[in-house]
């Protein structure tokens, strides 16, 4: 298999482009354009430069740039686990707490029923068994409580999935393999045409097309557009894309 840079030296060069045609239409130092071909990436000033750099020059070439991304990522820039794509759901915004209530406003209501009982007593010149009434009904106003401060919202828990749920739907029929990992018997190989759902705490997918959708654990899976084969591999937090320069199930 031609490497990185021999694919777009090969390219250019069926198109009779210079260096100098490339770097005026595609705005990269010829300097760069050279690294890239030579796969001097040193030259470059860091990986996310390389990939872009190697995006644009491969779109410009008619490449599929997805394909020379992951070569130069599987060869020289190796993602481990932390960079896998995480399934968890978007943190939710906090709560408002409501204002509390003021700690006066509770006596000021007493205060204002006992005025009020006074007034009234006063106005109809009640008896004995009046002021009694009232007596009852200003230790009854005195021994009310004020409300309590309501309680303070909890903050959501999102639980980390520990198992895969996988669940394949092709657009029309697709070559489909399955298994639990690298080196492990393989789980379903066939020409899927209907959705199937797999469950497992590791999976590995190898899709004979792209048309088809992916849904690991609730969540959509992005396919880019293309027409060779592609595999993705996916754990409990999160997925990544097998690169070509390492096996698929059934590959």
């Amino acid at each position: 298999m031609p490497g990185i840079g021999e694919t777009l030296r090969e390219a250019r060069m069926r198109q009779h482009l210079d260096i100098t045609d490339v770097e005026a239409r595609t705005k990269i130092r010829a300097k760069y354009l050279r690294a890239l071909e030579n796969e001097d990436f040193g030259m470059l000033p860091g990986s996310t430069f390389v990939k872009s750099f190697l995006r644009t020059y491969a779109e410009f070439l008619g490449l599929d740039p997805h394909l020379l991304v992951e070569e130069y990522r599987a060869r020289h820039d190796p993602r481990d686990e932390s960079e896998l794509t995480p399934f968890a759901p978007r943190p939710r915004g906090r709560e408002r707490r409501p204002p509390p209530r003021a700690p006066w406003l509770g006596g000021a209501l007493v205060i204002v029923a006992i005025l009020a009982v006074l007034l009234i007593l006063g106005l109809t010149g009640g008896s004995s068994s009046d002021n009694g009434a009232t007596q009852t009904t200003t230790t009854t106003a005195a021994k009310t409580h004020p409300k309590k401060a309501a309680p303070k919202p909890q903050k959501p828990v999102h639980h980390v999935p520990r198992t895969v749920k996988l669940r394949i739907v092709p657009v029309s029929a697709t070559y489909v393999c399955v298994d639990k990992g690298a080196g492990t018997p393989v789980v379903y190989q066939a020409t899927l045409s209907g959705s199937r759902t797999f469950v497992a705490r590791h999976l590995r997918v190898n899709l004979g097309r792209r048309s088809v959708t992916l849904v690991a654990n609730g969540r959509h899976v992005h396919i880019p557009s293309g027409s060779n084969p592609i595999g993705y591999d996916f754990r409990p937090r999160g997925y990544r894309t097998i690169p070509p320069s390492q096996k698929r199930p059934c590959g």
